[in-house]
């Protein structure tokens, strides 16, 4: 049952994988399978999405508890605490704890629609310091934004709302997908002035296809594509050369924060192996620990 933190301690660079709950028994097979090709990858750890308010928790639970008991993997919960009460948090927390959860991505969760919020947590920085506080030995990674949170266009703020986060007692932060690697960087020297110290995990999602890519960009927390990707895209015609062009650039971002020392890279799969393989095969590695294995 080992902690996150205590892995990034002891490897340079770190590669997970993140895979949200299935809804039906055929989905949940289909999750298995893109799993089963990615484990010879060997991933750091994995982590399994919840829904606003907690929507999946039930579903987030039975493949969170799967996973470890299946796979070996280590994994990593998320959490949402908007619009759930102190008891309902703890009864989760006791739960995964039960099951030897031992890492949770403590996040604030959007608010589902016509559900006034619970008063015990306004804030991932209020579940952080009470994940730390009663189950000291859990590990805690929270949320970043290279391109700023919707909701705090003032980015001063924003990072003093991470650093809340990070002063009430998490272990590392992973951040929302970005097409442009300078908004990282920018990000990462922004955390170091802010005094922000714990390890920065990059989260990269290729855009394989023309639907995607536009629900990524009506998502609640959006996504920049740069031009020089959106003019990219626009010399395709079919699906097969728009994926081509998504998983290349995704590509070329890894290798480049590869160079550029990033702590990690976790990669948001869609419950799908296809992409992630093969930005693997492309950086000429058969697995993480090849990769990350000259790093140490």
């Amino acid at each position: 049952m080992t902690c996150i933190a205590d892995i990034l301690k002891n490897q340079r660079i770190s590669f997970s994988f993140e895979f949200f709950p299935p809804k039906d028994q055929a989905a949940s097979e289909l999750l298995f399978h893109s799993i089963s090709e990615l484990i010879p990858l060997q991933p750091t750890f994995v982590s399994v999405t919840y829904g606003a308010g907690g929507s999946t928790v039930d579903l987030t639970h039975d493949i969170v508890t799967r996973l470890q008991r299946e796979t070996g993997l280590t994994v990593v919960s998320h959490l949402t605490c908007v619009g759930t009460p102190l008891d309902g948090i703890k009864g989760i927390l006791d739960s995964y704890y039960n099951s030897g959860i031992r890492n949770i991505m403590a996040l604030r969760g959007d608010m589902p629609k016509g559900c006034a919020p619970a008063t015990d947590f306004r804030y991932a920085a209020d579940l952080v310091s009470h994940i730390k506080k009663n189950y000291p030995d859990m590990g805690i990674g929270v949320a970043g934004f290279p391109e700023g949170h919707p909701e705090t266009p003032n980015r001063l703020k924003e990072i003093d709302y991470l650093k809340a986060k990070v002063d009430a007692g998490a272990d590392y932060i992973c951040t929302q997908l970005f097409f442009d690697n300078r908004d990282f960087y920018d990000f990462r020297e922004r955390c170091v002035l802010a005094g922000i110290n714990i390890p920065i995990i990059a989260g990269i999602m290729p855009a394989t296809n023309r639907k995607g890519m536009e629900r990524m960009a009506d998502l609640a927390l959006g996504a920049r594509f740069p031009a020089r990707l959106l003019k990219a895209f626009s010399r395709v015609s079919d699906d097969k050369g728009f994926e081509n062009v998504g998983i290349h650039w995704a590509t070329e971002q890894v290798r480049d924060l590869i160079d550029n020392d990033v702590k990690g890279i976790q990669f948001f799969t869609l419950n799908k192996s296809k992409a992630t393989l093969k930005i693997y095969d492309s950086l000429g590695v058969a697995n993480s620990s090849g990769l990350s294995g000259n790093m140490k």
